[in-house]
């Protein structure tokens, strides 16, 4: 065993340990849509005077988390995204309208003096004379001294009669703290007790002091305490406060026929109800727990099956080091998960799909390099099997970085340009290719080479695995088939292609989600079956006339509208309940219009500067041509599986997008192991046409491709059966988008790259060591046998 072996080895043990450690104490971190509750989504608002900023949302924040934490969520979450909005997570909670409602009441709180009954205005009065609230007039002329100015505020009170307010006089920011209480010794039963700040006690003392000068039962006796337009409380003054005395803060008691509830309430609102500036809701999703459970069970059967089917086929393949790579597979599942759990990465359902995913990916580099041992061994018998298999960790290094490269780089635009669940996404397919690179360049090689110094590894060349060409390229190297003769013709097919998909589009039309148009999407489940027909005459009579309603899962049912409130939901619940029995709810996800428009308009910038991003990176890492064929295999792909989608009548929405960008980074994956070996074959073959190295590299690449593929291909077919509706959408844009990103990167980007090229001046690249201002000595040790010294006799 060599030192670089040990030391590989040794690294791999103490990482393998930590991570075991870390598994065995440490518990993942559940997004809401794996444990089940509610996310909401605020949207703080400018007023005339504020402007919502940084400063003023942090500090709605702190508000909003007070309010939050009476209501007993337990471990409620609170964070500010970007400037101006504020995510607030609370797991368990499956019915939303408490927190809405609490949450909702957005307008400063504010203390006004009564001053005196309020009157209504001509416009407000029914045709017969009544009040809004249904009562007849009295009849009776008010006293003129008393009578307000109609342009003051007049809002109802607790019990509906008209009050006419004066200016605010202090707001709830001047509140220290508001407790409910119950008044045993005083008989008052559930109180409120006031404490205001200093500056604010004194204008709290001259308030009430100012109201104690009216006579008792006069409304000009009472202050009005208002949030969001509405009178909360209006308490008298009590008769024992003198004229001009008022009340002092800490001695301020708000006392009524209250319930426990009440009095509580009414602690939080006085105390909690001070924002700075306004906030929206313009998301809202509920996950039920069994939704959750039923989606990590499922990911788990899928990871276990794709896992296995995908050990056993690159062990059919390559046999003993395909065994060790399955060994490696498995290590990188430890370490991807305790990575996961050690950063604190919080794992959403399309993150534990691209966990399971990234597990079929892992081997695209242990498949890169066993098949470049494969060609040394078959170019040059007699080496030693340590040796090939050195040789091939080298070469294949610019692929496996180039493609992982672009990998990470969609993982990137996913993190920082998807919205909620689908930046998790992206967090773990980072953290998966980063740890694959690990398994495949540190564990998997550190276990090769120790089989390789073994002599019965080394005799018995059908146990290795790599001594012998796989039957793919045996065959294809049999039939040699000229594929690139005619290159056009691969563009026409691949023209007609997204021909068809465009037809798609434009005649079916692309399903946006509700995530991407705005609405309310919510699946229930019944207690008794409910056909479409029957759910859909429930809702329409219920008054949800414009309701979509259609199937979803193992007989739940599907409701789609456009404004739909809390209030409004529970009244849809109840119409479905009358058919169906108990009726529960699986899911409801809320997007407010501007939060679509936002999120349509940021997946069409992330396609766009997904496209823009890979072909900088490909032209600096590869020739224009090349760099130009690549991205617009890479457009044939996406148009391909949005046209497929399209023509299947499958929604479009964030998982899809996260799919779509996996697609991307999958493709470019597909097309840079193509074009990372037409470079190096034409550096070293110079004067030979360039379509008979196209075709050499193509041959050369395909056993890669289609072994890498089919580890994914497990991966996915085991999502796609067992994920149910929540990842089947996802599995299904990522198995047309392997197929046509494996087509394109042979049939697309090779005949394009060889048209271009036609056009281009470009001199061919150098030889392999041979760039630019390298030594011919360096050139030749970089041609070295990677076990030769160098010495000669």
């Amino acid at each position: 065993m060599t030192r670089a072996t040990a030391v590989r080895a040794v690294l791999a043990v103490a990482v393998l340990l930590v991570s075991v450690f870390i598994t065995l104490t440490m518990s993942p971190r559940l997004g809401l849509d794996l444990q089940g509750g509610t996310r909401i989504v605020l949207q703080a608002r400018d007023t005339a005077t504020v402007e919502a900023d940084r400063e003023t949302t942090d500090r709605t924040l702190e508000v909003l988390r007070q309010r939050i934490d009476s209501l007993g969520v337990s471990e409620p979450t609170l964070t500010r995204s970007g400037e101006d909005r504020i995510i607030v997570e609370l797991p368990d909670v499956q019915d939303p309208r408490q927190a809405a409602e609490v949450i909702g009441r957005t307008a400063q709180l504010t203390f006004h003096a009564v001053e005196g009954p309020g009157t209504e205005k001509p416009e407000e009065k029914t045709p017969d004379g009544k009040t809004p609230d249904g009562e007849p007039s009295d009849g009776k002329t008010p006293d003129p001294d008393t009578v307000p100015d109609p342009d003051r505020l007049t809002l109802p009170d607790e019990q509906g009669r008209l009050l006419a307010l004066g200016e605010p006089r202090l707001s709830g920011a001047g509140v220290e703290d508001a407790k409910a209480a119950f008044d045993a010794q005083g008989g008052a039963g559930w109180a409120v007790s006031l404490e205001f700040r200093k500056g604010a006690g004194q204008d709290w003392k001259k308030l009430t002091g100012e109201a104690a000068c009216h006579p008792a039962g006069d409304d000009r006796r009472r202050v009005a305490i208002v949030l969001d337009e509405k009178v909360i409380s209006s308490p008298q003054v009590d008769p024992s406060v003198g004229c001009r005395a008022g009340l002092p803060s800490g001695a301020t008691q708000i006392t009524g026929s209250f319930s426990a509830d009440e009095a509580r309430d009414l602690a939080l609102l006085v105390k909690g109800g001070a924002l700075l500036v306004p906030v929206e809701i313009v998301e809202q999703r509920t996950v039920g727990p069994t939704l959750g459970a039923a989606a990590i069970d499922a990911s788990a059967q899928a990871a276990l099956i794709g896992a296995a089917a995908t050990a056993l086929f690159i062990t059919v393949v390559y046999r003993l080091f395909g065994a060790l790579a399955a060994v490696a597979l498995g290590a990188y599942g430890v370490i991807s998960y305790a990575a996961l759990v050690a950063l604190g990465v919080t794992l959403t359902l399309p993150g534990l799909a691209g966990f399971v995913l990234a597990i079929g990916m892992a081997v695209d580099a242990n498949v890169l390099v066993f098949e470049r041992a494969r060609e040394e061994c078959a170019d040059r018998p007699k080496r030693s099997l340590r040796s090939a298999l050195t040789t091939g960790f080298q070469k294949a290094w610019s692929a496996v970085a180039d493609s992982n490269a672009t990998t990470l780089i969609a993982a990137g635009l996913l993190f920082f340009l998807g919205s909620g669940p689908v930046k998790g996404f992206g967090v773990t397919l980072a953290i998966g290719v980063i740890a694959s690179m690990f398994s495949a360049l540190v564990i998997a090689r550190a276990l090769t080479e120790i089989a390789a110094n073994s002599r019965f590894v080394g005799d018995y060349r059908n146990v290795n695995g790599i001594a012998r060409p796989g039957a793919v390229r045996t065959w294809l190297v049999r039939k040699d088939p000229k594929l690139f003769r005619n290159p056009a013709r691969w563009l026409v097919v691949s023209a007609a292609l997204v021909a068809v998909a465009v037809a798609g589009i434009v005649v079916r039309g692309v399903d946006l989600g509700v995530e991407f148009t705005g609405g309310r999407l919510v699946e229930y489940s019944t207690s008794r079956p409910v056909d479409v027909e029957t759910a859909r005459d429930s809702i329409a009579a219920a008054g949800f006339g414009d309701a979509e309603v259609t199937t979803a899962g193992d007989g739940d049912l599907s409701v789609r509208t456009g404004k739909l409130d809390n209030d409004g939901e529970h009244a849809l619940r109840a119409a479905l309940a009358e058919e169906g029995g108990e009726t529960t709810k699986v899911r409801d996800e809320l997007i407010g219009p501007s939060l679509g428009d936002e999120l349509r308009r940021n997946a069409l910038i992330a396609l766009g500067v997904a496209v823009a991003v890979q072909l900088a990176y490909l032209a600096v890492r590869f020739r224009w041509t090349f760099a130009v064929a690549s991205v617009v295999a890479m457009v044939h792909d996406v148009i391909l599986v949005v046209g497929a989608f399209a023509w299947l009548g499958r929604p479009v929405d964030g998982i899809f997008l996260a799919a779509l960008l996996t697609v991307i980074g999958y493709s470019v994956n597909d097309s840079v192991v193509v074009f990372d070996r037409v470079r190096e074959l034409w550096g070293a073959n110079r004067r030979t046409p360039l379509d008979t190295i196209a075709r050499r590299a193509v041959l050369q690449t395909v056993p890669r491709t289609v072994n890498t593929g089919m580890g994914a291909l497990f991966i996915l077919a085991a999502l796609a059966v067992l994920g149910g509706d929540s990842l089947a959408d996802f599995a299904l844009a990522l198995l047309i988008g392997i197929v046509v990103g494996t087509w394109s990167s042979v049939f697309t980007a090779v005949p394009g790259a060889l048209a271009l090229e036609r056009s281009a001046k470009a001199p061919p690249p150098p030889a392999p060591g041979k760039g630019k201002g390298t030594p011919r000595g360096k050139a030749r040790a970089a041609r070295r046998d990677p076990l030769d010294n160098g010495a000669r006799v």
